[in-house]
């Protein structure tokens, strides 16, 4: 089942230093400069992954599905894929992953994702959130107090709070995951299976 994220959460992500997470497609808004993506920004089929760094089922599909995924449809040209911060509990730790991919350069923050997403189960078994996301941080070239004044940073955390009040408020979005396909919703976590069926129907022309 999808991860239910019924309000938006406004963190603040001082509680980490305690602890021991041109195209228009229908009802989701054009892309902006604001979004991460990979692949072909010409492509006829735009896939937007609408995720948290705090949902087990998210993490699940990047582990399990997306390399085959990128593999097949993003390092082929085939999809513009394009990647949507959501907040889903605990909230903090979620805009943490956030904001330390982002300080950490568009061209870094997809693997610095993959690896929150990997090391997800087990930063939650032991209870080191921060300890996780600083070595994390460190191997894509932070420094430990540039990872403190990324996580601290109030302007960055506003600037997400409003781009996730806006998918909640224009773009319908309520669960993660949720996948928008040339403006087709699919809610929960999907197989390659039907990830392939969505983007060969997006891709027909138009009746």
């Amino acid at each position: 089942m999808p991860q239910s994220s019924p309000r938006l959460f406004i963190v603040a992500l001082a509680v980490l230093s305690l602890a021991g997470c041109d195209k228009l497609l229908n009802k989701t808004g054009a892309v902006t400069a604001d979004d991460m993506s990979l692949g072909n920004s010409a492509a006829k089929v735009t896939v937007i992954e609408y995720a948290s760094a705090t949902c087990p089922h998210c993490a699940r599909f990047n582990n399990e599905v997306f390399p085959a995924f990128k593999a097949k449809y993003i390092d082929t040209g085939r999809i513009h894929y394009v990647f949507r911060e959501f907040l889903t509990p605990p909230p903090e730790v979620a805009a943490a992953a956030f904001l330390t991919a982002r300080c950490a350069g568009k061209d870094k923050y997809f693997s610095v994702l993959d690896a929150v997403f990997k090391g997800q189960q087990q930063m939650f078994e032991s209870g080191d959130i921060k300890g996780t996301l600083l070595g994390i941080a460190e191997s894509a070239g932070l420094t430990e107090a540039q990872f403190n004044a990324c996580i601290n940073d109030n302007a960055q955390l506003k600037a997400l709070n409003d781009r996730v009040q806006s998918y909640i408020d224009k773009d319908g979005i309520d669960s993660t995951p949720t996948f928008v396909i040339n403006g087709k919703k699919l809610v929960g976590e999907q197989t390659q299976a039907s990830l392939d069926a969505a983007i060969k129907a997006a891709a027909q022309p138009a009746s």
